[in-house]
């Protein structure tokens, strides 16, 4: 028997993924990317929701004020997402709230300048002015680090290499979101994860009018079904003697947010009244608008990726960043109750639906703008539980972080120097933030402990991302361990060309700015 090719028994490496059905630049009917943009709408409703129902009762306020910050954030989402897809990196992300901040936020709300004010109202607005405040002076971290092409300089130190693990990182690092929450319900969480696996994957064949519906709807499908389901559960009283968690998170009705949804409410900068600024504030804030950078910066490479592009050259990526700053200094006007980043799970669902149109996640701003600003429709929308999102995660986080892996075929994995880079960083990416949030359940505080709050939020919200630490590792090794021997091994020779605008030709189809504003802010 005569002994396999070379090419049989390995595939070269692709520039770009195949199997997408429409790119960064094509689009589906209108009909198809209004239901596409409404599926991404749907699915960014899970952490619009759950940070504020997490965060404001912490702050003294009521379930009106909650809606309000729902509101507010959706409203601002769509915002940065319109931005952020016609002149920011250009590339189909949703630009949501983050989880990032929840550390400095926290801070600040135990702050006890706040604690001992005693009526919650005004504790609650005055919480928020101080929050608005450090990220309104944290968001010129992004700003100057992106307008001034700051980031694109240091995004030369990036070799495939190291964007292995911060990529797979921003996907496997919230395991946390996913069957950890899901085990919170699992009547209804586990008939979730079944579905939408086999819609968007055993069934994905099925054909109607030769639309592949359950594939390209499967989010919106499933959901329909075990929302339905879990109100039956609630209508039936089959939760009326579990504990309260349980209810919390099995119950339709739970989260109090359609009756206290006003009809309608447009929401305006400053509505909480003038920030307050404090230095200690800003400077813990700032950690957290470098750890969403970082984070962004690996869901922008998954996301070209996923949209069929190229990877974004630095200065597209810097020009992103400059307009994610401008993000989180109106999250900070309006007062969302947290920064800015790229939406992970909808980066996950652009695979999912296999359409990575820039087209549909525009629509998508579009319904978050009009369903924030229509209070009762909105919060009909967001009193799915929470369990549906935590089944849909396991999926989508899952597939972002093989993204990340799928850039290893740039490299050498049989040098032992690169093995022991991406092995150390994927460890410790995972293992140093899962030790300081062991730390933080036992002790109530970070392992940074010192008089200097400002100094321990800052390093509790570094080492408590797993994207930013695997960053830290994995490009200081890789740019001191013989690097100047191992430019292949690296992938260098194939990530040179996508490194300026001019290096490779598609770049000009994927990312110049549109209405010729290119003659402006000529690329570099």
């Amino acid at each position: 028997m005569a002994a396999p090719k070379a090419e049989e028994i390995s595939h070269l490496p692709m520039d770009q993924l195949q199997g997408l059905e429409y790119c960064i630049d094509s689009n589906p009917s209108w009909g198809e990317a209004i239901a596409l943009g409404f599926q991404h709408y749907i699915l960014a409703l899970g952490t619009a929701v759950m940070i504020p129902s997490f965060l404001v009762p912490l702050m003294g306020g009521s379930d009106g004020d909650k809606v309000r910050v729902v509101q507010t954030l959706l409203f601002v989402e769509g915002i940065n997402t319109l931005l952020q897809t016609l002149f920011g990196t250009r590339l189909p992300t949703v630009i949501g709230g983050s989880y990032a901040y929840m550390v400095p936020i926290i801070s600040i709300i135990h702050d006890s300048k706040l604690t001992r004010i005693e009526d919650d109202h005004l504790r609650f607005l005055s919480t928020m002015r101080a929050v608005q405040g450090a990220l309104i002076v944290a968001s010129s971290i992004q700003i100057i680090l992106g307008y001034s092409q700051m980031w694109a300089i240091c995004s030369r130190f990036f070799s495939p290499l190291g964007m292995v693990p911060v990529i797979a990182l921003a996907g496997f690092g919230l395991f946390d979101r996913g069957f950890p929450v899901v085990g919170r319900c699992v009547e209804i969480g586990i008939p979730m994860f079944i579905l939408f696996i086999a819609f968007s994957q055993y069934l994905k064949n099925f054909h109607l009018r030769g639309l592949p519906v359950l594939e390209r709807f499967a989010l919106l499908i499933s959901i329909t079904v075990i929302w339905a389901y879990a109100h039956l559960l609630t209508a039936s009283g089959a939760y009326k003697h579990h504990p309260e968690l349980t209810q919390i998170n099995c119950r339709t009705d739970r989260a109090n947010l359609i009756s206290t949804a006003p009809w309608i409410k447009v929401p305006y900068p400053l509505q909480w009244g003038a920030p307050t600024f404090d230095a200690g504030h800003a400077f813990g804030m700032m950690a957290a608008v470098l750890v969403s950078l970082i984070e962004s910066t690996g869901a922008y490479k998954a996301a070209s990726r996923l949209a069929s592009a190229t990877p974004p050259p630095a200065h597209v990526l810097s020009r992103g960043i400059g307009w994610q700053g401008i993000g989180i200094l109106l999250d900070g006007m309006f007062g969302t109750l947290t920064g800015s980043t790229v939406s992970v799970e909808n980066v996950g669902l652009l695979g999912s639906t296999r359409v990575g149109s820039r087209r549909v996640i525009q629509i998508s701003a579009g319904f978050m703008i009009f369903f924030s600003m229509l209070g009762k429709f909105g919060a009909l929308f967001a009193s799915i539980p929470f369990t549906v999102f935590a089944a849909v995660y396991c999926v989508l986080f899952g597939l972002v972080a093989s993204v990340g892996l799928s850039f290893l075929q740039f490299t050498n994995m049989n040098s032992m120097r690169n093995l022991f880079i991406v092995g150390v960083s994927l460890f410790l990416g995972l293992s140093v933030p899962e030790y300081f949030r062991e730390y933080t359940l036992k002790a109530l505080h970070g392992p940074s402990h010192t008089r200097a709050i400002w100094f321990n939020d800052f390093l509790n919200t570094i080492f408590f991302s797993s994207p930013t630490v695997a960053l830290i590792v994995a490009v200081f090794l890789d740019n001191t361990l013989d690097y100047k021997d191992s430019a292949k091994d690296r992938g260098m020779p194939w990530w040179a060309k996508f490194r300026t605008f001019k290096g490779d030709s598609r770049n000009e189809e994927f990312y110049t700015l549109p209405f010729n504003l290119n003659r402006f802010f000529p690329p570099s």
